[in-house]
């Protein structure tokens, strides 16, 4: 009973989540999250669209991730709370409208982006052992996942540190490639400044800006982070050098990737392929076998489909938390501690999404979804340089958050070069958040709330 003496402290305990999380496991956490799909399944659509200066996009998109996370290093510190950038909307702008839309857009992210990394689970790399129905093998991955997932956060967190160790090897074996091929004079360094891109300086600029939108998506992830607020110890000083460690170690790998890739193979190869990477171990001249990279491909989405089924989830309890969502999203498994309601939920839509694209559209809405997000946590953090708070906390020089919100406008625009059906894609996942958000606000209504 509400009543009962101890009533509410009882049950707030019981809906807390267990914080778990030290500094170094955060670390691993978020690089694992960035590591993954991204550059293992994306990089040959990045070369499609840029052609041999494959490195080019990753260098521009590692700046504006760089951007970005100061932001929500800034706003964690200041808010350590599950919900991430739904929180930071709502304490900015007072609009919960806008605050569902970016919520809704965040999960929705994680959900097509954890569809991308099942997608790419059952392709090109999984074909090295078997040839089998795409479709089926994505969805019981993802159920999988799920199973995994409702465990617990220790135990996820513990396969994402093995996940990680192993998808970073598989990174070693590719740079340790490259520089075989450079001492002994392989490659062909020329591809490294070449452009495929038809007609005038503005078609240049536009491919560029569209394969670094597509190649952003390898960087997505170190905003998940910030939803494990409530499960890590002293958020306020563990999570700067966490985000800013892992995004820095990302990308430094990421644009090597990207320069011994080009350098080994054919933009045209390597945009025929969906495990680009297989490629470059095939090219490489080193006796690496090609089915043992190919098995630590699949760690390797496999580990950004985990982090991403967990954080949406988290990204629930979250919402239903703040009265965004129904509480019933915000129920825990009594001795697990795990949002159950929350992973069944993203588990089913993650489900659905598989059936509506390729790596590379939904690879390519993730992206756009989260840059839309990322403009408005740009804006957030100079909005509420007003609230002051009495912890100390980092502060992001001011000049950042701007650029940011400008360069993730950019990438988000039609400038992009993206194709129709991430916005089509997009816009239908904005139409279901609406009719949630009606649904909602007619339910809190009913219950007089």
């Amino acid at each position: 009973m509400s009543g009962a003496p101890g009533g509410r402290e009882e049950a707030d305990d019981r809906s807390a989540l267990k914080r778990c999380l030290g500094p170094r496991l955060l670390i691993l956490f978020v690089i694992g999250d960035i590591l993954g799909t991204g550059i293992y399944a994306t990089t040959g659509k990045v070369a499609g669209k840029i052609g041999g200066a494959l490195w080019l996009p990753f260098v521009i998109g590692f700046a504006v991730a760089v951007l970005t996370a100061a932001s929500y290093v800034e706003l964690v510190g200041k808010y350590p709370r599950a919900a991430g950038a739904a929180l930071y909307t709502q304490k900015a702008f007072k609009l919960p409208f806008l605050t569902f839309i970016v919520a809704f857009m965040v999960m929705c992210s994680g959900l097509s982006s954890a569809s991308a990394a099942a997608r790419a689970f059952a392709g090109d790399y999984l074909r090295e052992f078997a040839d089998v129905p795409p479709t089926l093998i994505a969805v019981l991955f993802v159920v999988a996942l799920a199973a995994l997932n409702l465990r617990g956060v220790s135990e996820s967190v513990k396969a994402n540190i093995v996940f990680t160790c192993v998808e970073l090897t598989g990174l070693l074996v590719i740079l340790a490639i490259g520089g075989y091929a450079v001492l002994t004079g392989g490659g062909s360094p020329g591809r490294l400044a070449e452009f495929h891109t038809d007609g005038s300086g503005y078609a240049l600029f536009t491919g560029v800006l569209g394969a670094t939108a597509l190649g952003f998506f390898a960087f997505v992830g170190f905003e998940d982070s910030v939803n494990m607020a409530e499960e890590t110890e002293d958020p306020a000083r563990t999570f700067p050098r966490a985000i800013f460690t892992g995004v820095a170690v990302t990308g430094t790998i990421y644009v090597l990737v990207a320069l011994v890739s080009s350098l080994l193979v054919d933009h045209r190869v390597l945009q025929s392929s969906s495990g680009p990477l297989l490629e470059v171990v095939k090219a490489g001249g080193l006796d690496f076998p090609p089915k043992l990279f190919a098995l630590i491909a699949l760690f390797a989405v496999t580990n950004s489909a985990l982090i991403n089924i967990m954080m949406a989830s988290r990204l629930c309890y979250g919402m239903a938390n703040e009265r965004i969502l129904p509480r019933a999203m915000g129920r825990v498994l009594p001795r697990r501690r795990t949002p159950v309601v929350g992973v069944v939920f993203t588990s089913l839509l993650a489900i659905g999404l598989v059936s509506t694209g390729g790596i590379e559209g939904l690879g390519d809405t993730t992206a756009f979804l989260l840059l839309c997000v990322f403009a408005v946590v740009n804006v957030a953090v100079l909005v509420l340089r007003k609230d002051r708070v009495e912890h100390a906390h980092f502060r992001t020089p001011t000049a950042l958050p701007v650029i940011g919100a400008l360069t993730a406008l950019l990438l988000a625009s039609p400038l992009a070069d993206r194709s129709a059906d991430v916005y089509v894609r997009a816009g239908v996942l904005l139409a279901i958040g609406v009719g949630l958000w009606g649904v909602n606000k007619l339910v809190l209504r009913l219950r007089g709330e």
